[in-house]
């Protein structure tokens, strides 16, 4: 992994040397206030985008226009038709990972309908509907994208936002009305889901589902969900839908009704002995995807031995307090896991439209992205916001 890469995996991205158009090398912390004066608030023509800007920490998001990258032979045009909002997006508007390079325009839940696509381009045409996620561009070339595996990239993973092209280019999200990118990251959307059900699938589904896949969960395997919420709701839906017995973790008495209706086969209120004790040694895999207390030995003694906890959570601060004896002693394996390949996406995507997974989703218009943001941020969605075009 280069030096680049994991400065953009810690959120010090912005320290990344880049090219701008103009092919004078800038230091990427200094292209914020050096372009800014472009941006304008204008309409936008096909070769702009209008989105909804993050200026600075803490500022509102404004509507504002910025440039399309160049349209190549590999390129997609999306007029986008919804997008979902993501714990990532809060946590690069507030630059709560490290220093954002302001203006951004946040997220990669993305939907839209296909108006231009390159020579290149076989798999969409103008009218489909596709998707975009977390992830729009990668090296191609090292082991891991030559073994389908492009969301750990050794050498250059691009982000949907908050990152560049190979080119120089800054990359926009889906608070916008347009998006423009790679083929090998725009995804067709299967008939059978609607657009706000696929699009929070792009990210917060397929983060669920990827390692659940890949760590053998199926018939005879029993699921615990660590918080029921965006990722949580979808990962009790994958796991029931693979044939596992799943039981959901959280803080909050009212959410037994939901659990119920996605199909949990019970419900636990965390730090209730009564109720977590019945369980303890009988889970193949715990899905985390809320740390809900950091009591690691707690969560050691609600696996079977050679049991999978799989942290889907990425909080800002270390995980700590980790008893190596227990885990050693019961041979369990902590494994980590990040958004999904496409091969995934396009896997989840389609499992789900045959599946009925859906999303569960509060709907906000796109002019209104700034009361959904806080309404994220005060964790009232059940179980996800999406915003529409």
């Amino acid at each position: 992994m280069s030096v680049f890469t994991k400065l953009t995996l810690l959120g010090l991205a912005s320290l990344r040397p880049q090219i701008v158009r103009s092919t004078i090398k800038l230091p990427r912390f200094a292209t914020s206030s050096l372009l800014r004066r472009n941006y304008s608030t204008g309409s936008t023509d096909n070769e702009t985008l209008s989105g909804w800007a993050c200026f600075e920490k803490g500022g509102p998001l404004i509507k504002s226009e910025f440039p399309l990258t160049n349209f190549g032979d590999d390129s997609i045009d999306l007029d986008i038709i919804c997008c979902g909002i993501c714990g990532t997006d809060v946590h690069c508007i507030d630059s709560g990972w490290g220093p954002t390079n302001y203006p951004m325009v946040a997220g990669h839940e993305i939907v839209g309908r296909v108006t231009r696509v390159g020579k290149n381009v076989k798999h969409l045409k103008v009218g489909d509907r596709a998707g975009v996620g977390c992830q729009c561009g990668s090296c191609k070339k090292c082991t891991s994208c030559l073994d389908k595996k492009e969301n750990i990239c050794e050498d250059r993973v691009v982000w949907t936002f908050n990152d560049y092209w190979d080119n120089g280019d800054k990359t926009y999200g889906g608070f916008a009305d347009k998006w423009r990118g790679e083929k090998e990251f725009a995804f067709k959307i299967p008939d059978k889901l609607s657009s706000v059900d696929a699009s929070s699938i792009l990210c917060g589904g397929v983060t669920t589902f990827a390692p659940l896949k890949r760590y053998g969960v199926g018939a005879g395997s029993k699921v615990a969900v660590l918080g029921l919420g965006g990722l949580g709701h979808f990962g009790v839906q994958w796991a029931k839908a693979m044939g596992a017995k799943v039981v959901a973790y959280d803080m909050v008495p009212e959410k037994a009704k939901d659990a119920k209706l996605l199909g949990c086969d019970d419900y636990v209120l965390v730090n209730n002995s009564k109720e977590a004790e019945p369980h303890y040694n009988s889970f193949t895999h715990i899905l985390a995807t809320k740390i809900l207390n950091k009591n690691w030995d707690e969560y050691f003694k609600m696996l079977k031995k050679n049991g999978t906890f799989i942290v889907c959570d990425i909080p800002e601060v270390p995980l700590s307090g980790i008893n190596a004896l227990e885990m050693a002693s019961k041979q369990i394996n902590i494994a980590g896991t990040f958004i999904g390949a496409p091969s995934d996406i396009e896997e989840s995507l389609s499992f789900a439209a045959e599946n009925g997974v859906r999303t569960w989703a509060n709907e906000f218009p796109m002019s209104k992205v700034n009361e959904a943001i806080e309404y994220v941020r005060e964790g009232r969605p059940k179980f996800r916001a999406v915003l529409v075009n």
